[in-house]
């Protein structure tokens, strides 16, 4: 059966990374942009899942501006959380599974990383509790829903941290980057392959089902931020890599507070649906690789 899926977004990195893996899928995607579908009116949000009558929905579009959001919380909440939840309840009028995708900065990284799926949550953010007020809102309003949780996205498209480091790097801009905040990074080509590979189970699955809940995805190993970096500038410049300097949390002030460790366990993912994150230097590799290609 060719799994019919609504997407919500079209410019972000995984939305890309899903657009284009599509055509290698029994899938038939069909992509929502803001200008079709602007997740700030949820009403409209839930109009489309119900005109399309999908099989599986992925809303792979959210409010991701971490520090703005501080100051447009309601805006946030709006695209993170009410949204979602009109979306998840269009999803149970119509019969439709749900894909959303959520953060590692539900955790305040305080202790107990790696973090399992039902660890303790404590956004230290308004980012991070408006995507766990998503998680929560898409739970209670669809049975067949499933929230993933990932961590550090990267790809060779759109504003990341790896190409935010090779810009600076090749305009001989002196690089600081923190070291005492630890995560996993995530390819987000392998986020939008795991997520495929699953369609068809997750549009025939039944309410409980393991498949549906929370689950966490993110590439395999933690690494600091700078330590990230230096990796990344080794891998696409060798030995001509320049320094990347170390400094803190504490001394890197900005206006959200960021989790010091909210590195995620991924033993569920492995364990119920038999999928194996490769490591993040391995997903660092491809990208650069693509980067490179592109030119």
């Amino acid at each position: 059966m060719t799994v019919e899926i609504l997407q919500f977004g079209t410019t972000g990195q995984l939305a890309i990374e899903l657009l284009r893996q599509a055509p290698d899928r029994d899938v038939a995607v069909t992509a929502l942009g803001r200008a079709d579908c602007d997740l700030a009116d949820p009403a409209a949000a839930a109009k489309a899942v119900i005109a399309a009558k999908p099989h599986l929905v992925v809303i792979a579009a959210a409010y991701t501006a971490v520090d703005l959001a501080e100051t447009e919380r309601d805006l946030a909440h709006t695209v993170n959380a009410l949204a979602p939840g009109a979306i998840a309840a269009a999803c149970e009028k119509v019969g439709a599974a749900l894909v959303n995708v959520s953060t590692d900065y539900v955790f305040d990284g305080a202790g107990g990383a790696p973090y399992a799926e039902d660890a303790p949550t404590n956004p230290l953010q308004v980012y991070g509790a408006s995507k766990l007020a998503g998680e929560r809102a898409v739970t209670a309003a669809c049975a067949r829903s499933l929230n993933i949780r990932t961590s550090w996205v990267v790809s060779a498209h759109g504003r990341n941290f790896i190409k935010t480091m090779l810009r600076l790097a090749a305009a001989g801009t002196p690089l600081t980057v923190v070291d005492d905040q630890l995560g996993r990074p995530t390819a987000a080509g392998d986020l939008a392959r795991f997520i495929l590979s699953q369609a068809g189970r997750l549009a025939a699955a039944k309410a409980g089902d393991p498949a549906f809940g929370t689950v966490h995805f993110a590439n395999a190993g933690e690494v600091s931020w700078r330590g990230f970096a230096n990796a990344i500038l080794a891998e696409a410049l060798g030995e001509a890599a320049p320094e990347v300097a170390a400094t803190t949390t504490a001394q890197y002030v900005t206006p959200a507070k960021r989790p010091l460790r909210a590195t995620m366990d991924t033993a569920k993912v492995q364990r119920v649906f038999g999928v194996t994150p490769r490591s993040w230097r391995a997903a660092l590799s491809g990208i650069v690789a693509e980067l490179k290609a592109a030119g």
